[in-house]
């Protein structure tokens, strides 16, 4: 196929590009640098140096013989950008991928809360228009996650919710429940593509993903493969954090009483779970539902894994638990259906075969890298309300 792979700068954008060249496809990249951006006005950065898409796309050619294409631009701001894109291109699908991925960082304040929303929202509208114009059966595979749920106190749907009302049936979206303005920008995607479907009969599969982590591939030793690894409060996960602070000796900080429970799954599952949808595109006119993720754990689940690898591999870690500067329930029910990849052939890779030993050997040359100030830099969930007015300043 030729597939287009939007946000092909980010974690998962650029092992994508590569996962799929790699089978055979002819692959594209669209994206315009804006986390990086990010990271530098909030002082972050990646554990390693991570170069530019055009470097990648030379350094893999020469290695692999797997071409990418590269284009530059912002899918949310020039909408005539992104349809030259796909009449240049010719895209057959499209893995959509850019958009702003942090929680805390859409927290922040009002300026990052709007910026989150517009270039989430509007890049998605662009992109469901240019489609519209150039070939509605293009299918879309768009990232969601399965933040978008929130923790209802009734089982979380593959998606859909059966309902019985008034002597009536009906099948509906799964109620939403997000826990930032980020996850309720993409609950906004989910909406708007769910409406494109009904409306124009586009093709979309909407993969509600879990908490993704590990960045070996099975490319990973390949020249042009690195991929970016944040440990930070605003761009890190969990695991990455929890590692980093294993390496580096100190104590696993859990945020409140680690009852915070969600699903995750190992980046090649991530990639494996992309190439199913592509091969088994939805039906025209259908937005199909996925949850993608493999395990559920709580936090605490999380912190005592890590300091069990830790262990296997001779670092002594502890675990702390600090105040939460999220607005979430810290023990909560939570069941969530994710059949549907299985049942594509996904062969799940569980956290307990080694990958977080491997994860922590990874890093440990790496770890003077760090800067320890930015691991606990979240924003709280109470910034935007708290924001001092322009004029009272």
């Amino acid at each position: 196929m030729r597939i287009l792979v939007l946000g092909g700068d980010g974690y998962l954008g650029w092992p994508t590009a590569v996962d799929l060249a790699s089978r055979g496809h002819d692959v594209a990249i669209v994206d315009n640098y804006v986390k990086r951006t990010i990271e530098s006005k909030i002082g972050v950065t990646p554990l390693l140096e991570v170069p530019r898409l055009h470097d990648r796309s030379r350094q893999l050619a020469a290695n692999t013989g797997w071409n990418i294409e590269v284009f530059i631009g912002d899918i949310s701001k020039d909408y005539e950008f992104l349809s030259h894109v796909l009449n240049a291109f010719e895209p057959e699908a499209i893995v959509h991928y850019a958009e702003q991925p942090s929680a805390p960082y859409s927290m922040a304040g009002v300026e990052e809360a709007v910026f989150t929303q517009v270039n989430n929202v509007v890049g998605t509208l662009n992109l469901a228009f240019a489609v519209a114009e150039r070939d509605p059966s293009i299918h879309i595979v768009k990232l969601g996650t399965m933040g978008e749920y929130g923790t209802p106190e009734i089982p979380i749907e593959e998606g859909w919710l059966e309902i019985t009302h008034g002597g009536r049936h009906d099948r509906v979206l799964f109620p939403k429940r997000p826990h930032s303005i980020y996850h309720l920008s993409k609950v906004h995607d989910s909406n708007n593509l769910e409406f494109m479907c009904r409306t124009w009969g586009f093709r979309v599969t909407d993969l509600n993903q879990g908490v993704v982590y590990g960045h070996r591939t099975n490319y990973y030793d390949d020249a042009g493969f690195s991929t970016s690894f944040h440990y930070d409060g605003v761009f890190g996960t969990v695991i990455n954090r929890f590692a980093v602070q294993a390496a580096m000796g100190m104590p696993l900080t859990v945020y409140g009483a680690g009852g915070q429970t969600r699903g995750y799954l190992n980046i090649k599952d991530t990639l494996e779970c992309i190439n199913l949808a592509l091969l088994n595109p939805a039906d025209a006119g259908e937005i199909r539902v996925f949850n993608q993720f493999t395990e559920t754990f709580s936090v605490m689940d999380i912190a005592r894994q890590v300091v069990e690898a830790a262990g296997n591999i001779g670092i002594q870690a502890s675990i702390a638990h600090t105040d939460n500067p999220r607005n979430e329930k810290e023990e909560h029910f939570y069941e969530a259906a994710h059949t549907g990849l299985v049942g594509l052939g996904l062969q799940p890779h569980f956290m307990s075969h080694g990958l977080l030993e491997e994860l922590l050997r990874d890093i440990q040359p790496w770890i003077n890298r760090v800067n320890g100030g930015t691991i606990l830099n979240s924003p709280t969930w109470t910034g935007v309300v708290e924001r001092t007015p322009t004029h009272a300043r």
